[in-house]
This record gives structure tokens, sequence and C-alpha cells, in this order.
């Protein structure tokens, strides 16, 4: 998360002078160095991703999310966050198997040339979350959408931050259709034993299965937290309590692992989907058809496979397609979290997700 706050004191012409140095230099390359908080599955203890934070090695020793603000207000944020990225991007090909990169973005950077030509330098992004850190609003929606479709369509996952807290609201999440859902850090404090929270967390855990996302609590800080998130039926977490930010690559105390898997081998309802599902082949849709548009979906499935084929549009899924047929069923996206109980009630109460 890149917070981005204004400075409340007046400066001096000499450091405002000094700020636009400091930026400049981070934007010619220098004064950043990148450090990784690890991204944890609540449900099997381990280290699925990281998300690539900022730390400045020179000027004045203030939060980084100051040094966003800064560039902001000299109309420097798209190139500083440029810098930033590249900073940060570089040392994916250093990542431990089976795990992903999460960086952050502001709305309106997706829309400069120089932060886009940092992604499609890294291109193709499998295995990339790009958080879209929500502070300002999201400006032009239509552009926006767009620029994060390009970033879909070569692999990137898409995460909104801060859900429930500022401008990250239920019509910010629908413009942008993220698959994650990374909660605010208010809403994780003190879950452990705010019902008002935990009602909130849950119902947004129902909306985020209901668009086929994950959802992600970050700020955890304590073992009843972390507990307190799982039951609420949270896959991701992160916060200081699995590990701080830091250099490549810091993984959890074996003692924070026991407790996580203790405390699941201990519920009744942690079966999930997951062993009871196989795994298809897919292929993006094109066209503007409701769904895909049939002779499209035929002239691209072999005629010959026995077995399904899952339709995509901007890597989310939106129909099944078996032998035989020119037009893909619709489909009811769930996460691999989802429990049987979870599933039967949302069959029941509600119809599939439209395509």
């Amino acid at each position: 998360m890149t917070d981005i706050a204004l400075p409340l004191s007046t400066e001096t012409a000499e450091a405002v002078e000094s700020w636009t140095d400091l930026i400049q230099a981070v934007i010619n390359g220098g004064g950043v160095v990148p450090v990784f908080q690890p991204i944890v599955d609540l449900r099997h203890g381990r280290v699925v991703g990281f998300e690539a934070l900022a730390r400045f090695t020179k000027g004045p020793a203030v939060a980084p999310n100051l040094w966003f603000a800064e560039a902001a207000r000299r109309g420097l944020l798209a190139e500083f966050d440029a810098a930033v990225l590249r900073s940060q991007l570089a040392i994916r090909s250093a990542l431990p198997p089976d795990t992903f990169l999460s960086v952050n973005v502001e709305p309106e950077s997706l829309l400069d040339e120089r932060v886009i030509n940092v992604f499609l330098e890294h291109s193709p992004l499998d295995g990339i979350v790009v958080e879209v850190t929500e502070h300002r609003g999201l400006g032009d929606p239509v552009r926006i959408r767009d620029a994060i479709d390009q970033l879909k369509r070569r692999g990137a996952l898409i995460a909104v931050d801060d859900a429930g807290a500022g401008y990250a609201g239920l019509q910010q999440i629908l413009i942008i259709e993220p698959q994650i859902l990374k909660l605010d850090r208010s809403l994780i404090e003190g879950i452990d034993s705010d019902e008002t929270k935990a009602s909130l967390v849950e119902m947004l855990g129902v909306f985020a299965g209901r668009i086929g996302a994950t959802v992600l609590a970050e700020g955890i800080e304590t073992a009843s937290e972390a507990r307190a998130t799982a039951e609420l039926g949270v896959e991701l977490a992160q916060g200081y309590y699995f590990a701080r930010p830091a250099p490549p690559w810091v993984g959890m105390e074996d003692e924070v692992i026991d407790s996580i898997i203790d405390h699941n081998s201990d519920r009744t309802d942690s079966f999930t989907l997951r062993p009871v599902l196989s795994a298809h082949p897919s292929m993006e849709a094109s066209g503007e058809s409701p769904c895909c548009g049939g002779s499209i979906c035929a002239g691209g499935f072999n005629a010959r496979r026995t077995s399904p084929v899952v339709v995509t549009r901007n890597a989310k899924p939106i129909g099944v397609l078996y032998p035989g047929m020119t037009e893909p069923t619709r489909v009811l996206v769930a996460q691999l979290s989802t429990t049987p109980a979870e599933l039967a009630n949302r069959i029941a109460t509600g119809a599939p997700d439209k395509a």
C-alpha cells in the first residue's frame, strides 16, 4: 500500500528545492530501494506472494508516503511511480517459486505512457498483481478501465487497495473488476473483539465471491486477528504478525506457521472446493456479443477435444464451452476457498453470474 497524504507544514523555498532535487534523483534511477512484505495463505500457513514497497535512502527521515505526496505536488507522480515500479520489477526474476509480486500504482499513473511502458518492458505479466491505490478517486473511469484491461490481457491480476475506506467504494470496484479485494487495515484492527467489523468483513467476502475476487486482509498484527479473519473466510493476509517489510525474501517464523496450521486443523468448516475441482484449458473471447460469439468460439475450439474449455474475457471466466457446442454455457464464479455450504447457499439464493 502506498498512501498519498499532503504534508501539512508550510515549506521554505530551500525545502521545496531540496525535495525537488531528491525526487528528481529517484526519477533518474537512484535513492530508492525495494523491500518486500510476505502475503500469506491463511488456510495452509504458507507464503504465496510479496508486496513490493519503497524505501528511500536519501533525504529526510519521513514516511515513504510523503515522498509520493511531494512528487504529486510537483506534478511528477507518474514519473516517480515509474521509477519506483522499475526498481521493484527488476527483482521479479528472483521471486521464490509459486509466489506472486504485488506492486502499487495510482490510477492516474496508469494513464501515463511512462508507467505503462515499465509494465510492457516486463511483459508477459503473469505472477504480477497491480494494486490500484484509490486515494484520490479514479479520474476518467473509461480510460482507467481501458488501461487495466490492457494489463489483464498481458497476464496481470488487479487488486483494489484499501477496500472499505476512502475512495475505494463499490462503484470503483465494479469499474475495475479486481481479482483481489484488499481490505483496509482499519477494518482488521481489533476485528477479533469487534462484531461490527467482523460483520462488514464477512459481507465484503460474500461480495468478493460474487464478483470472482479473492479477499486479502492487510494490517494483521496479532494471532487473534489472524484467527478471526480466517474464520470469516478470508483467504490471504499480510501484516507485522507474519513479517515486516524487508529485503528479499523474508518468510514467517515457524511458530506463526504452526499457529495457522493448528487453528485450521481445529476448524469444522475448513473443507473447500479445491480438492474436488479439476483444471481445464482456457481461451480468451473476442467480439462484443454478450458471451463471446459462437463462431469465434467454434473456430478456436479443437473439434477433437473431449474436455471442456473455460472461456474468459480479460482473464475473467465468462462461460464453459463443451465439446460439440458453439456457444458457452453461463457460469457461477467461485473461489477455490469456497466451502460446499457457501456454494449451496449461493445456488439457492441467487442466479448464476452474468457474463
